[in-house]
């Protein structure tokens, strides 16, 4: 078993990156190891460059991203970590199966129609490819299993589609079709000013997210001020299917206490969030309060992060080697 995993150098991570994504990465390791597995996370610093960046941001970013998964977690001596340009087999095999994907399967993927909006003509080639570098990203290391979240799961089919292609054309067994990995526990989370949306770094109100590198006043006040109705917690979960304001905050409560849903729901049932408010900012400080202040020491010793990030691309790029050069002779590039 092999996961393979990676997260945008976009900045300002948030509650729900942690959440939905780096916790669960933090969970999954020990079980991996136990299991004789070995899980591997990547900061994706070349998806970066799909839509403009300053040089310097992006720079800080990967530093950041990668402070925040050792800090929340993620052990360089049980998980190789490292940032994908320091792994060039990333590239080399992105172009080699661009001329395996088909531009019919790349029209379909939903995200570039989303992210590209109304100036489809004026976006990079990058971002209309990028499905296909994560393609490479998943099949240079074989990859049998793929967290992934709903919005990426057709992503994870092209890649499983590329794949059967590759070996089909060639008449090898050469490329794993990895397996989608949910986790049930991995919450979706949502905006606390506007509960329809998910908690984003890109929406205008910073009221409206909980940025892992908050210090302790301002995540108790934006929960305190999260938007919520007057009407008490019910009895059960179903009973918030019409309130996702309510039904966000209990779900956060959860996935930080390693709780249930239906059982903070119990704990709190005829309680308004004049009560519940406070506890659970309680609670984030207490979980969220540690692992800020590990990321700024972190982040304020660069030397120690790049060691670990440069450590750990060595360690990948010796495990991408072999597959990347089986590629290439497969497709008669080595003669």
């Amino acid at each position: 078993m092999r996961v393979v995993s990676g997260i945008k150098p976009t900045g300002n991570l948030h509650l729900g990156n942690y959440l939905g994504a780096i916790k669960q990465w933090v969970g999954m390791q020990a079980q991996i190891e136990a299991a004789g597995g070995e899980s591997m996370y990547f900061i994706a610093d070349l998806h970066g460059l799909t839509e403009w960046i300053e040089p310097r941001a992006l720079h800080a970013n990967t530093f950041e991203i990668a402070a925040a998964m050792i800090a929340s977690g993620i052990d360089p001596k049980r998980s190789i970590l490292f940032n994908q340009t320091r792994v060039p087999a990333h590239s080399e095999l992105s172009w080699l199966l661009n001329n395996v994907a088909r531009v019919g399967w790349l029209n379909r993927m939903t995200q570039f129609k989303d992210k590209a909006g109304k100036n489809r003509e004026g976006a990079s080639v990058g971002l209309y490819d990028y499905p296909v570098l994560m393609a490479a990203d998943v099949l240079l290391y074989s990859a049998t299993h793929v967290p992934v979240g709903e919005d990426q799961k057709q992503h994870l089919e092209l890649a499983r589609d590329i794949a059967a292609k590759f070996n089909q054309d060639y008449d090898v067994e050469l490329l794993v079709q990895p397996e989608p990995l949910v986790s049930k526990a991995a919450p979706r989370i949502m905006s606390l000013r506007d509960a329809t949306q998910k908690m984003s770094k890109s929406n205008p109100s910073d009221a409206a997210r909980i940025n892992l590198i908050d210090d302790d006043d301002a995540i108790a006040q934006k929960f305190r001020k999260a938007k919520t109705d007057p009407e008490p917690l019910g009895e059960k979960l179903d009973d918030l299917k019409d309130r996702p304001e309510a039904k966000n905050l209990v779900t956060i409560f959860a996935a930080l206490a390693d709780r249930t849903t239906d059982d903070v729901v119990a704990e709190y049932a005829g309680q308004g969030f004049g009560a519940f408010k406070p506890a659970l900012a309680d609670l984030a400080v207490a979980k969220l309060g540690p692992i800020r202040d590990e990321m700024v020491r972190l982040t304020a010793d660069r030397p120690a992060v790049d060691a670990i990030l440069r450590e750990g691309s060595n360690r990948a790029a010796t495990l991408a080697a072999p597959l990347l050069r089986r590629v290439q002779e497969t497709m008669g590039l080595l003669v």
